[in-house]
């Protein structure tokens, strides 16, 4: 067992960089006793000298392997939102200074915190990363054959299916007004988007295999307008959503509830905050959409009524915004006590 040293630490804040990490160390006076920059790789043998304590770092790329790490090692590891640690930032910035506001903040009691994932968390984000990621790229593909066909003079309508189903006839009927080399340069872009066609479908059935063996998933799709996709994407997000104390607080943290700019006892709301997950919040926003589609089904869930009411005031884009939070406040209130939306699982729609 290695020597301990600075026996009497009260909380440490880590900078993770790429190579190296920045570590500063408060006591429990409120004093700086340590200042040290070490390489990654020394990570657990620099922590094994020191006193048990609170460890805070911000949230990034590797933070939840870092605090994995240091939990084993009987540390109690805190993940900080950068946006809560700017505040205690003194002078200019460098990773000392960063570290040292890390460690600062990490004793806030009342400081809301990052969610340690677990690998499976982080195998799920990554499958949803790399769907975006192509479903992106794909969109781009074929902006650019539209592009490429427009300057032929040739203009397909809007659509994804039309322009797949009309690919082939224009290039067959226009090959006059075609040059060769165009011809040849778009046939490589579709061969790229069926490519990722495939690539899509692949890791689409692999999200939708893990959300029918996943007991979380599971329950959070018997909610209207709520598929594979969202709810493996919020067990990644959250896991079982311990981090939260309500349902308003994850829509708050998904960024749909409106921004708020009150002061002198008036209260001034705005639009909605958009802050949180984009991923998660346009995912609910586009299930939110999907039942506004169907009116007729509208009485077959138990916030029918509320929806009709609604939809009577409100702008029907108000409407899926205030909709997608509903919808996310009771997916929480199901993943966290493990229950089942309250409708009959044969009438919910099929959902995003």
């Amino acid at each position: 067992m290695a020597k301990v040293e600075f026996d009497d630490l009260k909380s440490v804040g880590i900078d993770i960089g790429k190579d190296t990490f920045h570590i500063v160390g408060f006591n429990h006076e409120g004093q700086r006793v340590l200042r040290k920059q070490i390489k990654r790789l020394a990570l657990v043998t620099t922590f094994e000298k020191l006193q048990r304590c609170i460890v805070g770092m911000e949230a990034c790329l590797s933070a939840h392997f870092v605090s994995r790490t240091l939990r084993k090692m009987g540390f109690e590891p805190r993940i900080i939102p950068a946006i809560y640690v700017k505040p205690f930032n003194k002078g200019q910035k460098n990773d000392y200074n960063d570290a040292e506001a890390i460690a600062e903040a990490a004793l806030r009691p009342n400081l809301n915190t990052v969610s340690e994932k677990s690998q499976d968390q982080l195998d799920l984000q990554a499958l949803h990363r790399v769907r975006s990621r192509l479903v992106s790229r794909r969109t781009a593909t074929i902006n650019q054959i539209r592009a490429f066909l427009i300057e032929q003079g040739i203009t397909v309508r809007k659509g994804l299916r039309a322009l797949k189903n009309s690919f082939e006839a224009i290039l067959e009927d226009r090959k006059d007004e075609i040059s060769p080399r165009m011809r040849k340069i778009l046939i490589g872009l579709y061969g790229d988007w069926m490519w990722m066609d495939d690539r899509i479908n692949a890791v689409s059935k692999e999200i939708e295999d893990i959300s029918r063996t996943e007991e979380n998933c599971v329950n959070v799709m018997t909610v209207p307008g709520i598929g594979p996709m969202i709810s493996t994407a919020m067990v990644a997000a959250i896991g079982e959503g311990e981090a939260f104390d309500r349902g308003r607080d994850f829509a708050a943290w998904v960024g749909l509830v409106p921004r708020q700019y009150s002061t002198g006892g008036r209260t001034i709301l705005g639009r909605i905050t958009k802050r949180g997950s984009r991923y998660l919040r346009m995912l609910f926003v586009q299930a939110a959409k999907v039942i506004l589609m169907r009116p007729h089904r509208w009485p077959d869930f138990s916030f029918g009524a509320w929806l009709t009411r609604a939809s009577e005031r409100m702008h029907r884009n108000k409407l899926a915004i205030a909709l997608a939070n509903k919808l996310a406040r009771m997916a929480w209130s199901i993943l966290r006590h493990k229950t089942a939306f309250d409708a009959p699982r044969d009438e919910i729609m099929a959902g995003v």
